[in-house]
């Protein structure tokens, strides 16, 4: 399958530790991943290629249910996920997705050609951490500036579409403050030109989405994208598919913030299986539940390993899945409108659905802020729920105690977990 053989070829060998390799000086400091292949449960590579037809067509329900056991093989997870994210249509044939690729491949071409018209360093295998334009629209000319962007284009403020690239412009350089601070550990990013690879992807996105741009945490949720697949344009689409579902958690304005909303859900959550656990943190000035914030925004990358990271965001991917979201993708390009696919279905098609996604459809909650996530962030909160109550005496409290999770979570249990907290929450929404 595509991008197989490059990611078994790079990794190889069964340990963890082989297919995401950390520094040797940083072993000490990040945790130790849980996740194990299993046989029998993970989707392997013998289980992924007999899910495809002769002519290329993918029995998505099987898949499906073989991730949800055991998550994915590492050396298949950037072929599968470009399924789970929408990339891809399971009904489409082998043809049409090579159709696919090559005219995104092509895309993704033209807009990276239009940002390094603006900013010579994209496309050079280099990125930069200093500004390459000052506020006013004209090019720096300190000597690093011109080191790094020799050529950039100066910017006449008057015009529409040059705001636009000056807003970019201006943000280009936080790109790469960021890249080089993301997943340091991971051997990977050694490497000048894969973290020059991210930094592309990045900027193009920052380029393309002309509503948000370009917001700290997004290199997060990207990372994995550029590590797992290996042509650029690749992981760009699969990042930009993931961004469709995610992007609302990155809007923020002067007066509220983007994943704001379902941190109003969670709150309501708890405030329904645990009014207890609520209350204390109304009391502890917690109601608003902030302290969840980052783990909503970048899918708990920083509370799990990073092998045990992409193990849960396929578990949640394989649950929330919905087999309309390439129909929906490709008609807007907007965020996923779940509601729009809350449809009358049949029991057959109901098994190509994730669980999570399932359970949401045969009982008509559609609400888009009732995320598999909200429910593990609620888990976490109640698998937490006597230290709580006995040890937080302020909010530096509770940020400590949820902060002592980290690296010690098992993302399965999490999930079932999750998904007991969203039966009860339903059984008791119901009776009131």
């Amino acid at each position: 399958m595509l991008g197989c053989n490059m990611i078994l070829k790079k990794f190889g060998g069964s340990e963890q530790e082989e297919f995401y390799p950390v520094r040797p000086e940083c072993r000490n400091d990040v945790p130790k991943p849980r996740f194990r292949p299993r046989t029998g449960k993970t989707l392997s590579v013998r289980k992924w290629e007999s899910a495809f037809s002769e002519d290329g067509h993918v029995d998505i329900a099987r898949v499906l249910r073989r991730i949800q056991r055991g998550g994915v093989h590492p050396a298949i997870k950037g072929a599968v996920w470009e399924f789970l994210f929408g990339c891809f249509d399971p009904s489409s044939t082998s043809n049409e997705r090579n159709k696919i690729r090559q005219l995104r491949r092509d895309q993704y071409s033209r807009w990276k050609a239009e940002c390094k018209e603006m900013a010579p360093i994209i496309g050079s295998g280099k990125i930069t951490t200093r500004p390459i334009i000052n506020e006013d629209g004209t090019p720096l000319d300190d000597d690093t500036a011109s080191l790094h962007c020799d050529g950039a284009k100066a910017i006449d403020d008057e015009d529409v579409h040059d705001k636009k690239a000056l807003k970019w412009m201006l943000t280009v350089h936080q790109i790469g403050l960021d890249v080089v601070r993301t997943d340091r550990a991971l051997k990977f990013y050694e490497s000048e030109a894969n973290q020059a690879k991210l930094f592309d992807i990045l900027a193009v996105y920052a380029w393309m989405d002309k509503d948000i741009g370009y917001v700290q945490g997004m290199n997060d949720i990207c990372s994995p994208m550029a590590i797992l697949l290996e042509n650029e344009a690749d992981a760009f689409w699969c990042f930009e598919r993931a961004m469709r579902r995610l992007r609302g958690n990155f809007r923020c304005t002067t007066s509220s913030i983007g994943v704001q909303s379902q941190l109003s859900t969670l709150s309501q959550i708890i405030r329904t299986i645990d009014p207890k656990l609520h209350q204390h943190l109304e009391d502890l000035d917690g109601g608003e539940y902030l302290f969840a914030f980052r783990m909503l925004m970048v899918l708990f990358r920083r509370e799990f390993s990073f092998a045990d990271a992409l193990y849960l965001w396929e578990l949640i991917w394989a649950m929330e899945y919905n087999p309309n979201i390439f129909s929906l993708y490709e008609e807007s390009r907007s965020v996923l409108n779940i509601n729009a696919a809350a449809v009358t279905v049949n029991e057959k098609l109901l098994e190509r659905y994730g669980t999570f996604e399932r359970k949401k459809m045969q009982t008509g909650c559609m609400d888009q802020q009732n995320t598999l996530a909200v429910f593990l962030v609620a888990s976490v909160l109640e698998a937490k729920n006597k230290k709580l109550l006995k040890e937080a005496k302020g909010l530096d409290d509770v940020v400590q105690i949820l902060g002592d999770i980290t690296g010690k979570l098992d993302a399965k249990k999490a999930c079932n977990e999750a998904l007991k907290i969203h039966k009860k929450y339903l059984y008791k929404t119901k009776q009131s």
